[in-house]
């Protein structure tokens, strides 16, 4: 399932606020490389958005993986940019969402936190097998289902 509202808000936090500490940064960029449809909430997705577009670096034409401008004064501009001007991230947005921005989400937002947060950012609930009324997996195969018709 997407992050909720409120692991929305601190992976934002985290973002926006750990940007200086050495030992976070590959975990900041490691979360703005992730796709955005693991953020359910349309605000907090458009937020995201606005950052990982703000702090990508610079690249040539060639096909090099994405990186991102994570600290210094590239990132505190690009943060400060949408707390005083919301609606440089999206017409829709307030100066409430993006308030939180910048400030750092707390002592339980740590590296087990971080690693939660990216399994629930991929979970799905239509992932779950399709189940049998004995409540046990349904065992198909669509490849053998074809060569069994075809046979």
């Amino acid at each position: 399932m997407p992050l909720n509202l409120e692991d929305g808000r601190r992976m934002l936090q985290l973002l926006t606020s750990r940007y200086e500490r050495r030992e976070w940064r590959k975990k900041i960029e490691k979360t703005l490389s992730l796709p955005p449809t693991g953020i359910e909430d349309e605000g907090q997705r458009a937020i995201f958005l606005y950052l990982k577009h703000g702090l990508k670096a610079y690249k040539s034409r060639r096909s090099d993986p994405d990186a991102w401008i994570v600290g210094g004064y590239a990132t505190k501009e690009v943060i400060d940019r949408a707390r005083f001007d919301p609606s440089a991230v999206s017409p829709t947005i307030t100066k409430e969402q993006v308030a939180c921005l910048g400030v750092d989400p707390g002592g339980e937002v740590d590296e087990t936190w971080w690693d939660d947060m990216l399994v629930n950012w991929f979970e799905s609930p239509d992932a779950d097998e399709p189940s049998t009324a004995d409540g046990e997996a349904a065992d198909v195969n669509p490849a053998e289902g074809e060569k069994q018709a075809g046979a």
